[in-house]
């Protein structure tokens, strides 16, 4: 399957049809013959609007600019998205937050609203559903999948303790039904290659290595144009992949992490009580 994102095979196509090479359409853009070239392989995304002048350009009615409306990905990542779902194997990194394919919807919401405070109620639920969806890879026929993550991962609460308990419950049934492997840096491991970024690397049949790597509202797509930084990128997984636990060890920590929290949480639920009765004795009096 390959890895061409379909604006970039719809693009293609309708400029054939219109009978002009990346040249001709590049002059057409006033933009450089590289960038439709870009464009075309999947490396790169018109803006809006270079989609709007595509769509004056080739007559194709609204086509690309709602491509890029409809798309449910940020458009740093839509990419690597894409990409994600022709993988024969992934293998991410993480530092801070659990990777976006073992998010649960209650996680994966507290990550969301962490970033944005203001959010529209529809527009968050349909970021949640898009997050959950990318997960449907980890069903059915699968990839080989691996995961390398930060203790920091697991110590980070994101939600509280029960939606803590909760992802790592899940990522735990996961693994125990061997759909995914996971291995954890202790942090008193210390510093290695990886720790700086979130990190993903993905291979597939017929195209050649990709790597991935993510910093706030940005990233960068590496892939046949680039095959030192894939590499070097390769590197630095295997650094992680150095400095963390055996899996069985690592299972066993999320395992320990997990009870911490459903004992917390339950700890907790007796004082949230106390604090709801005297808020309404005093609403009361």
């Amino acid at each position: 399957m390959s890895q061409r994102a379909p604006y970039a095979e719809e693009l293609r196509s309708r400029r054939e049809a219109a009978g002009l090479t990346q040249k001709q359409l590049a002059e057409k853009m006033l933009v450089h013959p590289s960038l439709v070239a870009h464009w075309e392989a999947g490396r790169r995304k018109p803006s809006y609007d270079d989609a709007k002048r595509l769509d004056r350009v080739l007559n194709t009615g609204g086509t690309f600019e709602r491509f890029l409306r409809d798309n449910p990905f940020a458009q740093h990542f839509d990419r690597a998205a894409q990409a994600e779902q022709a993988a024969i194997r992934i293998e991410e990194y993480a530092p801070v937050y659990v990777p976006g394919l073992l998010q649960t919807e209650a996680y994966a919401r507290g990550v969301f609203i962490a970033a944005r405070m203001h959010w529209a109620e529809e527009d968050l639920d349909e970021r949640v559903v898009n997050r959950l969806k990318r997960a449907e890879i980890l069903t059915g026929k699968l990839p080989e999948v691996g995961f390398i993550l930060s203790e920091a991962v697991l110590r980070l609460p994101v939600g509280g303790p029960e939606v803590m308990a909760e992802q790592i419950a899940h990522i735990i049934a996961l693994v125990r039904a061997r759909r995914i492997r996971v291995q954890v840096v202790p942090l008193a491991q210390g510093v290695h290659a990886a720790m700086g970024s979130m990190l993903s690397l993905m291979k597939f049949a017929d195209a050649p290595d990709m790597a991935y790597v993510e910093g706030l509202h940005t990233g960068n797509v590496m892939d046949a144009d680039a095959p030192d930084d894939v590499q070097r990128c390769r590197d630095a997984y295997d650094s992680a992949r150095a400095a963390a636990l055996h899996p069985d060890a690592s299972l066993h920590l999320l395992e320990t992490v997990m009870e911490e929290y459903r004992s917390y949480a339950r700890n907790l639920q007796p004082q949230q009580q106390r604090l709801m009765a005297q808020v309404e004795l005093q609403r009361r009096g």
